[in-house]
């Protein structure tokens, strides 16, 4: 084998068809070359696996990558005469074709590549392939012309047919052959003796897959004894790992578990027939990829819940940025129903996009799914209707990034200016001329949402700006979305300012609002000349206490924030500035909040955390918080709930910060979830902590923001419109419409208890 050893490093790339003429020129003629086995161990197993030849008609068999093997002669001489052997080698098959012309002329040979047979279906009763399918999956390659050829082996083969791969079995082309043939087929694999005495480097082994008139799922049944395998130790064990995996997967699957099928798969029956439409029927499954497709997609077929008929579609497409993809609304089966309700579709197929398709454009992707997806509409789609595809999209017309940057405790962070396609009356109304550019703070942990947005102005606009303010935001939520015109211009955005005379998050507002409940006594305070003690738990950008310190001097604002970077990232983008009536803590707000526990003592103090050294802030002894404010993002939002972290609302910090709060103070949370069991499990352990819980619903927003009152008394609905007055009359602002916007907001306040 040593000729034969040096001849094979001639052929580099197993997959090229000039590299294997070179390989069998150079060999010469009637000198056959075995790959693996040879036919004295290869014979008993083989044959025992192919059709009887007690049949009338003799079984028809494809050898596929044939060579100049001698096993289709010696299946020949066995008495199966009907052998169709094809290579997309022409030196091959010509050499083949004269060494067999008259020994075995009932033997066809063609020229042919084994990725694309000119069969028709159902054609064969075996298909033998000894080594082919190990020579297309090269590691450098990639499984596509695998994929490729058994999905034509598949469509040759006759119900009740075989196909035998004599293989090495290594894990990556037993990753695709074991998928490949997963619903409808019955496998087994076997171990092909070895010729004593020798003992070659690997193990040869022969999988047997029948074509299953049913789409049923079988078990991988095996002979092997694994103990007689030893010598070939990696590859045994990695054979038996992928064996034991696969039957994992297919027991998962017969027991109906939730588990991420191909699109062959679905085709196959895997989860009913997916012409028909199927009330409920939800399937997560990859779409795509070895050679059907530019990308691989990750999907979600979803069919109504209620097939009511009033659908707009019958199928549709819906797609998902990976900036996106992650979030509850998209990521969750509850928020995926949701989708679909809003969709209008009967049957609606949602694409989630990854890492894999960077840098490709939307149209782009939509030309790569659109044949894809027509292969899972329901019906015969015999109408030529064309599917619509839908996009979750973010608005943003341009964007330029001026900060990029990690931090141990936060993650990836990023500070952008944007200009989004599209602009409600607010903010145009306050600048009617220029570009409206916003700066946002976002956090890579939860791409979609914007921590802080606030509206940048040229400075000297600062003290002529005038203009109507509505607040009919549909973009307003900086824990949402944003929208504005014009082309951004990095220049000019650098020599802009963050305009603190106005806020870009209509929750922010809202926030203000609810300062209602506690109207009479902010005047009291107000009037006698002190401050009203106010914590905010998270700084983001600094703006909500940069506009509160503003517009309500009589607040002395601590911000207790966890992350240092935090803090400067304010300081050096969005223009925050502290003073002694507003200071910053970086601290964990947990903590914080629990030292106010004991107030009532001399000397109360919080730990906090600067420059990682651990010391204490002081309070006053006889001090409570009047206004505690919860915005804090949560870690990790695949939970359901983006705002606040799960610890802000557990009942343990609740009751602490019911003893931390003075009889006459509130405690305010914003609270982000698309979950109605998530929300309706807030709002009962803050229920049960505090004695009144109020609500404010903001309209398009995803924002709910909670107020909760620690005291016996509270205001009653009925002198709801009495305390907006008095807190009108508090805010100093420089806008009035403004002022009437937190006004508007007070009427939708809703006591919850």
């Amino acid at each position: 084998m040593g000729k034969a050893d040096n001849i094979l490093q001639t052929l580099g790339d197993f997959t090229s068809k000039e590299n294997w003429d070179s390989f069998f020129t150079i060999r010469g003629h009637g000198d056959a070359f075995e790959w693996y086995a040879e036919w004295p161990q290869l014979k008993d197993p083989l044959i025992s696996h192919l059709p009887s030849l007690s049949q009338t008609a003799s079984p028809q068999i494809l050898v596929p990558g044939c060579g100049n093997s001698s096993l289709s002669e010696q299946l020949y001489d066995a008495g199966f005469r009907c052998i169709t052997n094809i290579d997309f080698s022409k030196v091959a098959i010509s050499d083949m074709l004269r060494r067999n012309v008259r020994e075995r002329p009932d033997m066809r040979w063609r020229v042919m590549d084994m990725t694309s047979m000119q069969f028709t279906n159902d054609t064969f009763d075996a298909v033998v392939d000894k080594g082919g399918l190990d020579a297309l999956m090269e590691p450098e390659v990639g499984s596509k012309l695998g994929s490729q050829y058994l999905s034509e082996v598949k469509r040759v083969l006759k119900p009740g047919g075989k196909f035998i791969c004599l293989t090495l079995a290594e894990s990556h082309v037993l990753g695709l052959l074991f998928p490949k043939f997963r619903f409808g087929w019955k496998m087994s694999i076997h171990v092909i003796p070895q010729k004593p005495p020798s003992k070659p480097n690997f193990q040869t082994f022969m999988v047997v897959v029948e074509k299953d008139e049913s789409t049923a799922l079988h078990q991988i049944e095996s002979s092997l004894n694994f103990s007689l395998l030893d010598s070939h130790g990696n590859q045994t064990r990695e054979l038996v790992k992928s064996l034991e995996n696969e039957n994992i997967i297919r027991q998962k699957c017969s027991s109906g578990a939730d588990l991420l099928l191909s699109l062959e798969d679905l085709q196959l029956g895997a989860k009913g027939d997916l012409q028909k439409l199927h009330q409920g029927r939800r399937i997560q499954f990859t779409l795509g990829g070895q050679g059907t497709s530019v990308f691989s997609y990750r999907a979600v077929l979803l069919d109504a819940r209620e097939q009511s008929g009033s659908f707009l579609y019958e199928c549709g497409v819906f797609i998902v940025p990976k900036t996106r993809a992650h979030e509850w609304l998209f990521s969750s089966e509850e928020g995926q129903w949701m989708v679909v309700e809003s969709s209008k579709a009967a049957r609606l197929i949602m694409i989630l996009l990854d890492e894999t398709q960077s840098g490709a454009n939307m149209d782009a992707i939509q030309k790569d799914l659109s044949p894809l997806v027509k292969q899972l509409a329901p019906g015969e789609n015999d109408s030529g209707s064309q599917i619509p595809f839908m996009t979750a999209s973010d608005g943003i017309k341009e964007r330029n990034c001026v900060f990029q940057g990690t931090s141990s405790l936060t993650g990836s962070i990023v500070v952008e200016d944007v200009i989004y396609e599209h602009v409600s009356n607010d903010a145009s109304r306050i600048f009617p001329t220029g570009d409206l550019i916003f700066r946002r703070l976002i956090f890579q942990r939860t791409e979609s949402l914007v921590q802080s947005e606030a509206l940048l102005t040229r400075e000297r606009l600062h003290e002529t700006v005038s203009g109507q303010i509505d607040r009919k935001r549909s973009h307003s939520s900086s824990k949402s979305k944003n929208k504005g015109k014009k082309r951004l211009n990095k220049e000019s955005s650098d020599q802009m300012k963050v305009y603190h005379c106005y806020l870009a998050s209509s929750y922010h507002l809202g926030i203000i609002s609810g300062f209602m409940l506690i109207s009479q006594y902010l005047e009291s305070v107000a009037s006698a000349g002190t401050t009203v003690n106010t914590a905010v738990i998270g700084l983001g950008a600094g703006l909500l206490p940069m506009f509160l310190r503003a517009c309500m001097c009589f607040l002395h604002i601590e911000v207790v924030e966890l992350d240092s970077t935090i803090l400067k990232l304010a300081r050096d983008y969005f223009d925050f500035t502290e003073d002694a009536d507003l200071t910053v803590h970086i601290a964990d707000g947990i903590q914080f909040v629990r030292e106010f526990r004991n107030s009532g003592a001399k000397d109360s103090s919080a730990i906090v955390l600067d420059n990682g050294n651990s010391s204490r802030v002081k309070h006053r002894g006889d001090t409570k918080i009047d206004i505690l404010i919860i915005d804090v993002d949560a870690t990790d939002s695949s939970s359901g709930m983006t705002c606040p972290a799960a610890d802000f609302v557990e009942e343990p910090f609740l009751l602490a910060v019911k003893d931390a709060l003075s009889e006459q103070g509130i405690f305010i949370v914003n609270l982000v979830t698309r979950s109605p069991t998530i929300n309706d499990m807030v709002v009962s352990r803050m229920k049960g902590v505090f004695n009144h819980l109020f609500s404010l619903q903001l309209e398009e927003e995803v924002n709910e923001v909670l107020f909760a009152l620690p005291s016996e008394f509270c205001i009653k609905e009925a002198l709801f419109n009495e305390s907006a007055l008095q807190l009108e009359k508090l805010l100093n602002l420089k806008h009035p419409e403004i002022r009437q916007s937190i006004v508007d907001a007070t009427k939708k306040i809703r006591c919850l208890k």
